[in-house]
């Protein structure tokens, strides 16, 4: 057992699949002396709570759509529910995106309803910042909020909409990295190179992403195993980044360096 998180409470919002880079991070997080809570709602929840008791400790799994104001309000008494009056959280993972695959990815860029780019936006970026103000008052001194994201940089194949709700996640994450940190609360991203995720595979075309990878990272690097960006992620919310806020880390091989 080791001790990077020895003490602290976290919660991993939007865990599905133990192949996410979510429950790789609630297991890492345990690994190193955390106690970890985890979410998911609707028919996912099922699948979310089956899950849970593979991790070497099963958590706790919290019912939480960040689209739902409800949910929302009810998140810090939901967590008091589970540890208690006087719980406290020390760090937040947003492991959550989507956007309809049938019409703002694959190529559906130019002439996606509003609707599904305002709901990809909502879930993806604008729910950091709700998911945060929603467990602001439970958030100690010196926590950390973690989001994923996919460089967004650049415009890639097939990633569409996504790729703009993503620009925006980073760019939500430098805001509330200011507004933040007066209490002490840190929030940073990774940004993970492609990963072999339901979410990855709900993508029509992502496989143009991911050729070509290992041959550019220079570090080589493999698609199915979420432990290095789960690491990086714990490695954030510990007290080894001090004084580091508003910071993207690429956990992708290299990739992100290399020209053509």
């Amino acid at each position: 057992m080791g001790s990077l998180l020895e003490g602290r409470t976290i919660l991993v919002a939007g865990v599905t699949m133990d192949t996410s880079i979510g429950f790789a991070t609630a297991r890492v997080a345990q690994e190193q002396g955390a106690t970890v809570l985890i979410s998911n709602f609707g028919r996912a929840l099922g699948i979310t709570r089956r899950i849970a008791k593979r991790l070497p400790a099963e958590a706790p799994v919290l019912e939480l759509d960040v689209t739902d104001p409800a949910h929302l309000a009810a998140l810090p008494d939901a967590i008091r529910e589970q540890l208690g009056e006087d719980a406290t959280l020390d760090g937040l993972v947003h492991s959550i995106a989507f956007g309809n695959p049938e019409t703002v990815l694959g190529g559906r860029f130019v002439g996606a309803p509003w609707a599904d780019v305002a709901q990809a936006i909502q879930v993806s970026s604008y729910s950091l910042m709700s998911l945060a103000h929603a467990v602001r008052p439970l958030l100690s001194p010196g926590a950390g909020i973690v989001g994923l994201t996919f460089d967004a940089s650049v415009a890639w194949p097939a990633y569409d909409w996504m790729g703009v709700a993503k620009a925006g996640l980073e760019s939500c994450a430098r805001y509330l990295a200011r507004d933040l940190g007066a209490d002490g609360i840190r929030v940073n991203l990774v940004s993970a190179g492609p990963l072999k995720t339901l979410a990855a595979k709900a993508i029509p075309g992502f496989e143009e992403i991911e050729s070509g990878w290992k041959e550019r990272a220079p570090l080589g690097w493999d698609n199915t195993d979420a432990e290095p960006t789960a690491r990086a992620v714990c490695a954030l919310l510990s007290d080894f980044f001090p004084a580091t806020t508003g910071e993207i880390v690429h956990v992708d091989g290299g990739y992100h360096a290399m020209g053509a």
